[in-house]
């Protein structure tokens, strides 16, 4: 007789002849293509296991009292370098993870993401040098600005002779691979293993770019793989890790495209929140003294008038206008009536829904990760992280999109756990003593390179601009940060209305320059806008409601920040010196 097993997570089977590894699989597997292996179902056999089952029983016995090549043998078994897993998402706020605690946090819950939370370090001051999708992954892998690096906005392509993270952890002896969305336009350089989206990919049944394949760059070539793309970045992800070398040390980025916009949930989620409402903030109706003064005019019109609005208040990119349309991906909002507020009401809870439902699945996906490594006792020497691009507008100051200086738009959410078992010193006791604890310091993308390079006992080159901070996933609440960090957006008015602009954020305080030109930025639009100035006290407004410029009262204070800022622009060699016109609005601008 033959027993049938139904919805198993798990399947045992040979890997090599050292181990047996478990696969850590979908409770519904659909028709996603693995790596040369035959497409997996969910039903298996009792028998057909029973021999893997035993063999299983002595090999891991082995494997307790045998380290494997490039191991080391005390007590416990601890690798040389730590594995790293980094998985990135697109334009995922801090407010939409539970761990967080922001105000989603009573509605929507993110449980695999926060189990990184509750046993590592989450990073509250970690921000993005240029909040836009290709800016911020060049940043984060070269570990530079977008002014050294040649990526300032999303029509620039990484020169693939530049260095990165990936090619230093390989030269060091790591396997390196990336999964899922790239974005950089050119092949990936310095990974062993790719396999990736052309340009933003799609949801439902993404081409992907794999190695060995000929290479196009931006949105040309690619091969179908059905299914929904969180599912299937995370499928092809665990099967390279199946597949890898297991004497050498790896680096996996598995990098999601979603809740990048416009959203579309995966079946299963289609209704979930349906009967829920989301918290609103008090900002989306009520925009206080946030943003530019009336003496900034444009097209006739005074203030705010600038960036995507989920009201009408933008009418060519406000989500109300669009979600009108009978072609929008979850369908065409519905209106009781017309009433302002009731119709911004609408716009904001149709968009947050699709897009926390998009995140539903980029959840569950962090927890097929998570269990994979732990079925495989690779828990035990893997830096796990979690974090997004960059962060995202959920309808603070009636905005949606990114790009601004703004709070909920350059902060990524970053939750690190680290390896439980470390061979070097400088990290013994990393796993334990900083668990479930928080850091509060100001730190870039642009360290985060540095910070791998270091975790893996390589030195950081000369040419990456940041810094590690190690020493914070060991002492996460004593450890300092930077004093301040800087910010630039480059791609002038293009896609959301938003003005060029650079500015400094101090632990305190922060001041951005709306300069409101193109300048060499590929992809800006040519019309210059008023340049304008915002300065916010986030000691007491964290949420950027009051404008302090405009009052006399701040004079001194301006003066302090604009030397720091000029400070740090001049360290980091982005002058504004090469630009005639920039100067010329300075010189008109800087001192009023």
């Amino acid at each position: 007789m033959t027993i049938i097993l139904k919805k198993i997570k798990y399947m045992v089977e040979p890997s090599s002849n050292k181990n047996i590894k478990a696969v850590v699989m979908q409770n519904k597997i659909g028709k996603t293509k693995l790596m040369g292996k035959k497409k997996l179902t969910s039903t298996l056999t009792l028998a057909a296991l029973m021999p893997i089952l035993t063999a299983g029983i002595f090999v891991n016995n082995a494997a307790a009292i045998q380290p494997a090549e490039g191991e080391v043998f005390s007590g416990n078994l601890r690798g040389k370098q730590p594995n790293i897993v980094v998985i990135m998402s697109d334009d995922h706020a801090a407010n939409a993870i539970s761990s967080y605690q922001g105000r989603l946090s009573s509605v929507f819950k993110t449980p695999n993401i926060d189990r990184l939370a509750t046993n590592g370090v989450r990073f509250n001051g970690m921000y993005a040098n240029n909040s836009i999708c290709t800016p911020s992954r060049a940043a984060i892998l070269t570990g530079q600005y977008s002014h050294t690096n040649g990526v300032k906005t999303l029509a620039d392509p990484l020169d693939r002779n530049k260095d990165n993270v990936a090619k230093q952890l390989r030269a060091a002896g790591y396997q390196t691979a990336i999964v899922g969305k790239w974005h950089l336009k050119t092949q990936p350089s310095g990974f062993d293993y790719y396999n990736v989206l052309p340009n933003q990919g799609e949801y439902f049944d993404p081409k992907l770019k794999e190695v060995g394949e000929k290479w196009q760059n931006g949105k040309k070539g690619g091969e179908v793989y059905p299914g929904y793309v969180t599912d299937v970045i995370t499928d092809i992800s665990l099967n390279w890790l199946n597949k890898r070398n297991e004497n050498k040390p790896f680096m996996l980025m598995i990098n999601h495209k979603a809740p990048h916009g416009l959203w579309k949930p995966a079946k299963r989620h289609q209704d979930f929140l349906a009967d829920v409402k989301i918290p609103e903030p008090d900002s989306l109706y009520n925009r206080g003294k946030h943003g530019p003064t009336n003496a900034v005019i444009i097209d006739g019109k005074a203030g705010q008038q600038f960036g995507s609005s989920v009201s009408r208040r933008m009418e060519g990119r406000g989500l109300v206008t669009r979600m009108l349309n009978k072609d929008w991906p979850t369908g065409p909002l519905e209106l009781d009536n017309y009433d302002w507020n009731t119709v911004v009401s609408a716009a904001y809870q149709k968009y947050l829904k699709d897009y926390l439902r998009t995140i539903k699945a980029v959840d569950e996906n962090v927890g097929r990760v998570l269990d994979y490594l732990d079925a495989n006792d690779l828990i035990e020497n893997t830096l796990i992280i979690y974090t997004s691009d960059q962060g995202m507008m959920l309808g603070e100051h009636d905005y949606y999109d990114k790009r601004w200086i703004y709070e909920e738009s350059i902060q990524m959410p970053f939750l690190v756990q680290a390896p439980k078992l470390q061979s070097n010193k400088s990290l013994s006791n990393t796993g334990n003593s900083s668990k479930g604890k928080v850091s509060n310091e100001l730190f870039l993308n642009i360290d985060i390179a540095p910070t791998l390079l270091d975790l893996a006992g390589v030195k950081t080159p000369k040419a990456m601009q940041g810094q590690s901070f190690k020493a914070a996933l060991a002492k996460p609440e004593t450890t300092n940060g930077r004093d301040a960090i800087y910010y630039r957006y480059w791609l002038h008015m293009a896609h959301h209305t938003i003005p060029a602009h650079y500015g400094i954020r101090t632990k305190t305080h922060k001041l951005a320059f709306f300069y409101g030109l193109p300048l060499d930025a590929n992809g800006a639009m040519p019309a210059a806008t008023p340049p304008y100035w915002e300065l916010y006290d986030l000691a007491n407004d964290p949420k950027e409601m009051t404008n302090l410029y405009p009052s006399d009262k701040s004079d001194a204070l301006k003066a302090e920040l604009k030397a720091q800022l000029s400070k740090l622009k001049q360290d980091i060699g982005d002058t504004d010196e090469q630009y005639p016109s920039l100067m010329a609005v300075k010189a008109q601008h800087w001192d009023r």
